[in-house]
């Protein structure tokens, strides 16, 4: 994987400029569209295989969180050959009334993958159902750290952020100034 090529490439794809209200509720210039990304076959099958390589040993199954996690979570399956669950917001309330689909999450070390980080918010909101219903929980992967609190926010809940790429980096691979970050 050629790590500057595929940050141009997704800075190329997903950097928007403007006025976004991200999910912590915090305004922002830029953003990251993640769907622009993960529609990409091509590139979504390279960050993807990006993101295989930070997976650790010993990981029992992948949780991808809905919505955007999911897609890379099935494609971060292919390239492991990790089986992968997917992790509603909450539990559905018919048919199997399951929080997480797929994978068997209980008593099994998952790795939870998610798209893009800011505060950590709904990971830390999966996190507490998946430990509620037996699951361990090793570190989180994500395509893009906005690098605005998320990190430091997991990890004291327990959690280990591993990013393909900062904010910061993808800027730098843009040519856009990380200021707004």
């Amino acid at each position: 994987m050629n790590r500057p090529d595929l940050a141009r490439r997704i800075h190329h794809a997903a950097h928007l400029t403007g006025t976004f209200t991200l999910r912590s509720g915090v305004v922002s210039t830029e953003y990251f569209d993640k769907y622009r990304f993960e529609s990409d076959p091509q590139l979504l099958a390279d960050i993807a295989e990006g993101c295989a390589t930070l997976v650790p040993d010993g990981i029992d199954a992948l949780a991808g969180l809905e919505l955007g996690g999911v897609p890379l979570a099935t494609m971060i399956s292919q390239v492991t050959r990790l089986p992968a669950a997917f992790v509603r917001k909450e539990a559905k309330t018919y048919g199997t009334c399951q929080l997480a689909e797929g994978a068997e999450v209980d008593g099994r070390r998952l790795c939870i993958i998610e798209d893009v980080v800011t505060s950590g918010g709904a990971i830390l909101d999966a996190a507490e159902e998946l430990r509620a219903r037996g699951a361990i929980l090793g570190p989180v992967v994500c395509v893009i750290d906005r690098e605005s609190g998320g990190t430091e926010k997991l990890a004291a809940e327990g959690l280990t952020l591993f990013a393909l790429y900062t904010m910061t980096e993808l800027n730098s691979a843009g040519g856009a100034d990380s200021a707004g970050a």
